[in-house]
């Protein structure tokens, strides 16, 4: 008989995470020789060491149709680390367990950079100790900063939210200036990686539009410069809009958001630098100033997804059953850009081993010389993945999305207590940063 499928779902979640597990549900649909029961771990690998499965054959086919139009984690996420194989031995005895109690041959993991450790982990664990399973990566993350491949999905989702609220709000700031707030802050996630800051330049149509001032994670956050370029940006135009990302760093390399004399940076969730930056401008130049932090907002906000990152979700968890049922094992299917205009591009794999835990940031040539902007490569990379519109259906005025009923999968191990977690997971707002993906 085929064996089992288990998908999981991991790190901060995005818009269109579930539009991948779709994608996974349709691969298996259409190999059902190949495979047999699909089941899903509800909060990723909590759920498989836990033996806390549902049974996604139970689902009503519309709504598990309707995942793809989705946002959130419809079985639940988590941030959790497996030890290593040699020191926790224990718990990939127990998630074999688990997989042989209910004949699991196929390990889906959907997630981003630490999420690819976890499931290289288990692919590793799995061969040393003789179990049949076939590990696939997913990816996912709206820090787009996954080595390995041209984008991210959730990325194009986020950037497109990001932008609009930029270039809506610069309306707002710019109609009151004269005698009201003049300078506006945006905080966008980002740990290491500045691609959400980068994303708010496609807000600007002509360089004088907001944001004027774009403070990447990847450049060293230099406070006189800066007041500079707000002063003359206010005596030219009358307002300032200021995009940052959450994990700015002073020339030091200490972040903003995090208060002096703490060194331990990777257990702190970020999120404080607009209100710092904000401080600073009251302070030193007097001007009324107003500051917001998307936070959950930019990486759920299904109703303004963007329509390539929505079919490149869902081509990817296509993809990785398709990998499976060749034979593949250990892989992750990413995007690969063809061309810019028009924009073309197509589904690759590469192996976990080389891009778990592995980030891509902001290359120097997306960065506009002085540092306070994007260049004409990053607007030529940026442009295609915030394109197109998929709206949601809408009842009653607000968007219906699917409503799972989750049917658990009946027990037959002994409970099981997780280990305590002794650090967070390495890399960026994937791993416990302000909520980032």
């Amino acid at each position: 008989m085929p064996a089992n499928v288990l998908y999981g779902q991991a790190g901060g979640v995005t818009a269109v995470i579930n539009a991948s597990a779709y994608g996974v549900i349709q691969g298996v649909r259409r190999h059902r020789d190949r495979f047999g029961r699909i089941y899903a771990a509800r909060e990723g690998i909590i759920g498989a060491l836990r033996e806390d499965l549902l049974d996604l054959e139970r689902e009503d086919a519309a709504t598990l149709d309707a995942l793809r139009h989705t946002p959130g984690g419809a079985f639940g996420a988590c941030r959790y680390d497996l030890g290593p194989l040699e020191s926790h031995h224990h718990q990939y005895e127990r998630l074999m367990e688990v997989f042989a109690a209910h004949d699991i041959g196929y390990f889906f993991y959907n997630g981003g950079g630490g999420s690819m450790v976890t499931a290289e982990k288990v692919h590793v664990a799995a061969r040393q100790m003789g179990y049949p399973l076939t590990v696939m990566g997913i990816p996912k993350t709206i820090d787009n900063d996954l080595a390995g491949t041209d984008t991210s999905p959730g990325f194009g989702s986020a950037a497109k939210y990001v932008a609009t609220s930029v270039r809506e709000a610069a309306l707002d700031v710019a109609s009151m200036a004269e005698s009201s707030t003049k300078v506006f802050i945006m905080e966008v996630m980002g740990r290491h990686a500045g691609w959400l800051a980068a994303a708010s330049g496609l807000a600007q149509e002509q360089r004088e539009d907001a944001p004027q001032l774009i403070l990447f994670a990847e450049r060293a956050f230099h406070r006189l410069e800066f007041i500079q370029r707000v002063q003359e940006t206010v005596d030219r135009l009358g307002y300032c809009v200021v995009v940052a990302s959450e994990g700015l760093r002073d020339p030091d390399g200490r972040l903003l958001s995090v208060a002096e004399g703490n060194d331990v940076e990777d257990w702190i969730q970020l999120g404080g630098v607009a209100p710092n930056l904000a401080e600073m401008v009251r302070r030193d130049l007097g001007y009324k100033v107003h500051w917001a932090l998307p936070d959950y907002l930019q990486r759920s906000a299904r109703h303004i997804a963007s329509a390539t990152d929505v079919e490149q979700a869902a081509a990817v968890g296509e993809r990785a059953v398709e990998l499976a049922a060749a034979g593949e094992n250990g892989r992750m299917p990413v995007i690969r850009r063809q061309s810019d205009e028009p924009y073309e591009w197509s589904v690759d794999t590469v192996d976990l081993a080389r891009i778990a835990d592995v980030e891509t940031t902001v290359p120097e040539a997306f960065i506009r010389e002085d540092g306070y902007h994007i260049t004409e490569a990053a607007r030529r990379y940026l442009r295609p993945l915030i394109a197109g519109e998929s709206w949601p259906p809408f009842v009653n005025g607000v968007p219906a999305y699917a409503r799972l009923e989750g049917f658990p999968v009946e027990r037959s191990l002994a409970p099981y207590e997780l280990d305590e977690q002794v650090a967070p997971q390495k890399g960026s707002s994937e791993q416990g940063a302000n909520g980032g993906a």
